[in-house]
């Protein structure tokens, strides 16, 4: 799928010419290779066991995986499991291959369109012609409902944050599964939401200064949703129970709720109310009372936390937030997402000098206002997302020849969440009966058609009632965005998510429209008309369709996990617009999105958008193009912070195998980053350079001194290989491919590049095997 060359500067080797150093090239090999690439092509193969499945060589270890860990008591045979896939190879396999042979053949038209048209003024009608003529564009379909059925409430109709975690580390998947609730008094607590005034600050054992201040807040927001029909929860000195309501006695008298209602259930112990669940929009709240507790005892009512309802759902990543690049990499994917679905997925970790097990939080059972019983889940609804359509795999070949990796992760992803439909003890994902497969980067309603008929062979091959699968749309691509209508008519009977992501949809923005013209700085796109619209379209369409109610409509990253306090005064924009969902960069950040949704009633802010036109087309198609010259101090500002965040990013993506992290930016604020980043900062440098806004000459300069900041942030990490002062690393390499073959790169995606040199790092660092394919130099730069 993808074409790459060396794009190292002239005074660095080549890779080629490196790895020869280390002395681990072994002999090419004369077949094999990934198709359409070119280059002084760099293609590691890690060589290991096979098993053969007629037309299949499945590596060994991942063949043990099913056979041993995922099919057991699914009922599924191993061998009819791979004789489907080797089917579905045959059926499939070539419509993958013209559909990303299409892309291309879109994208060059669309660069030629722009070059025969240089320096003219947009003609919208006439652009709008040409997209259609060549099959960009569609006609808009909104006609329709969306059918999907057996939803879970989660999804369907509780509004509340959502999180995206790496499936490949179990103790981080296991965070975000337990992120069905949280500590209020933590997230307080622990993050700038309370200052550090007045003798407030946090420090390694418990605050009473700030501790108070944190109980004044939690006051404040239990009046303001839960409200009482007289006075404050902070003169409250005792809940209690009568007749099946919520009496909180306060100063001598004894006052309620205002809604009754809002009173859900509650727990006692030793006779005595031991918690208070509360709920507002869907949402709980669980007011633990301890008297005996040290937190507990300086509160009037022995309130010892407050423990909201949280994160409602979490996306298991297998795609932007993980470096799986090989057999290896994904079985650790395969494994984690089997042991959630089994329900027994646990991970280690050293606290306070001892080892201890975390696994899946139970279900919470309280009693109701009429004496009876409710259980709550205690963990999230997860999802799982996949990989793209052009990334290719060889953890296993179909005659010889790599297969298509998201279609081995819907087959792999679906047998494991089997488990979660069987009749067994422990815990389960859905109690409705589905699995939910995130589709990421799909480029129309023909790549939307696929998907939705390899989730139809999926279900044929394991034994699973059709439309069991239901299907997340990412609105990230240009072509899905302007055709989201009837994207999403192609999956009506499974369509259960779509969101919107500014950092893909802008890459892929840039990409599409390389040869119009130098793009806005990053901070200017955003403002522009068309992002506006992408946003306003993605809601408008989900509500034309009737996914509310039925699925999700989302919104994207909070991505400063150290700044709360800014995320509780802006993120509530995401439910006001209309998304009973947004994604946030952890736990203790869903529980503080979550009030935005106790103050939000999306449904009813969706009735209400419902009623204003659509957005137009038009201005999704408005290109956010530079009509000014710039200073050289804004070039170079910008330039430092593009290649300060890719840097900082690929360093830990290809060096250490982390896909998701913390990464400090060009200010030393900490962002939560994952591949997008890479995407939108390497389309932006390479257009500014096609368009002579900057030289190459000024890019690697800049590269070389951002390389040196990025090497000081990264100072204390024992595991950190320096880029300065040599600049020779794969590191190093892997962001000058993607910058200077930005405008080859197959819709600018930077996976292609990562997992090359990813690979190519792990084989630099480990004994094995590996051949090395040498590749045409038709592309040498």
């Amino acid at each position: 799928r993808f074409r790459f060359a060396s794009s190292c500067p002239p005074n660095l080797l080549p890779p080629t010419a490196m790895l020869r150093q280390l002395g681990r090239v072994a002999t090419p090999l004369a077949r094999g290779a990934p198709r359409r690439m070119g280059g002084n092509l760099l293609l590691l193969r890690m060589i290991s066991a096979r098993v053969d499945f007629g037309n299949l060589k499945v590596d060994a270890n991942l063949a043990a995986l099913v056979k041993d860990e995922i099919a057991p008591g699914t009922g599924v045979d191993v061998a009819a499991f791979w004789a489907s896939f080797d089917k579905l190879m045959s059926d499939l396999g070539p419509k993958n291959a013209a559909l990303l042979k299409k892309r291309d053949d879109l994208q060059k038209k669309i660069d030629e369109w722009h070059l025969a048209h240089k320096g003219a003024p947009m003609d919208m009608v006439e652009y709008k012609a040409f997209l259609t003529d060549i099959g960009y564009l569609v006609p808009t379909k909104t006609d329709f409902t969306v059918a999907t059925s057996n939803v879970d409430p989660e999804i369907a109709s509780v509004p509340g944050p959502q999180l995206v975690c790496p499936i490949d580390n179990a103790r981080f998947i296991l965070n975000a599964a337990n992120a069905r609730w949280g500590s209020l008094l933590d997230a307080l607590y622990g993050t700038d939401v309370i200052s550090k005034e007045g003798g407030a600050e946090p420090g390694k054992s418990y605050n009473p200064v700030r501790g108070a201040k944190v109980f004044d807040e939690l006051h404040k927001l239990l009046d303001e949703i839960f409200t009482l029909s007289g006075g404050s929860y902070a003169d409250a000195t005792l809940f209690s129970v009568k007749d099946g309501k919520l009496t909180v006695s306060i100063n001598g008298s004894e006052t309620g709720l205002k809604n009754a209602a809002q009173f859900a259930g509650f727990t006692e112990e030793g006779g005595a109310v031991s918690s208070v669940l509360l709920k507002n929009n869907g949402l709980h709240f669980d007011i633990i009372i301890d008297k005996e507790h040290p937190i507990g005892k300086a509160h009037k009512a022995g309130v010892r936390d407050v423990v909201a309802e949280s994160a409602m759902s979490a996306i298991a990543d297998c795609e932007d937030s993980v470096a799986a690049v090989d057999a290896e990499d994904k079985i650790t994917c395969y494994r984690n997402w089997n042991g959630l679905m089994r329900g027994t997925l646990a991970a280690s970790m050293e606290k306070g000098g001892k080892t201890i097990t975390r696994g899946m939080n139970p279900d919470r059972v309280y009693t109701t206002p009429s004496g009876g019983t409710i259980t709550l889940p205690g963990r999230v609804v997860l999802l799982v997302r996949n990989v793209g359509f052009h990334i290719y795999t060889d953890a296993v070949t179909h005659n010889g020849e790599q297969v298509p990796e998201h279609f081995l992760d819907a087959f792999v992803t679906a047998l494991c969440s089997k488990n979660d439909f069987i009749e067994r003890p422990g815990l389960k994902n859905t109690r409705t009966g589905s699995m939910y497969i995130v589709k990421p980067k799909m480029h129309g309603p023909e790549e939307v058609a696929l998907a939705t008929e390899l989730f139809g062979a999926t279900e044929a091959a394991i034994g699973l009632p059709a439309n069991t699968i239901k299907m997340g749309i990412m609105d990230e691509e240009r072509r899905t965005s302007t055709n989201l209508g009837a994207c999403m008519y192609e999956a009506k009977d499974r369509v259960a998510f779509i969101n919107t992501g500014f950092l893909d949809r802008t890459g892929d923005e840039i990409h599409t429209s390389f040869e119009a013209g130098p793009f806005l700085p990053k901070d200017e796109i955003k403002k522009q008309v068309w992002i506006k619209a992408y946003e306003d379209n993605n809601v408008d369409t989900g509500i034309a369709v009737k996914l509310s109610g039925k699925g999700q409509i989302g919104k994207g990253m909070w991505a400063a996990p150290d700044n709360m306090k800014q995320m509780l005064k802006e993120k509530i924009g995401h439910p006001m617009a209309g998304a009973n969902t947004a994604w946030t960069p952890s736990p203790t950040a869903a529980t503080l999105h979550a009030l935005h949704y106790h103050r939000c009633d999306v449904f009813a802010r969706q009735e209400e958008i419902s009623k204003r036109p659509m957005a137009k087309v038009e201005d999704i198609l408005t290109i956010p193009l530079l009509s000014r010259k710039l200073t050289a101090e804004e070039v170079q500002k910008e330039l430092d912070n593009n290649i300060q965040g890719l840097l900082g990013y690929v360093v830990r993506w290809v060096g250490q195998g982390v896909g998701c992290s913390k990464v400090p930016d060009i200010h030393d604020v900490q962002l939560m980053e994952d591949r997008a980043t890479l995407r939108i900062s390497s389309q932006h440098v390479a257009n500014w350079i096609a368009h002579g806004v900057t030289t190459k000459e000024q890019v690697m300069e800049t590269m070389y001194r951002m390389a040196s900041v990025v090497d000081k942030q990264n100072a204390n990490d024992p595991n950190y290989v320096p880029m300065s002062p040599k600049f020779d690393g794969i590191e190093f390499q892997a962001a000058c491919d993607m910058i200077f073959l930005g405008k080859e790169t197959p819709n600018g995606l930077t996976e292609g590049t990562l997992i090359r040199r990813r690979r190519e790092h792990k084989a630099a660092n480990k004994t094995v095997n590996v051949t090395i394919e040498p590749a045409p130099k038709a592309m040498n730069q």
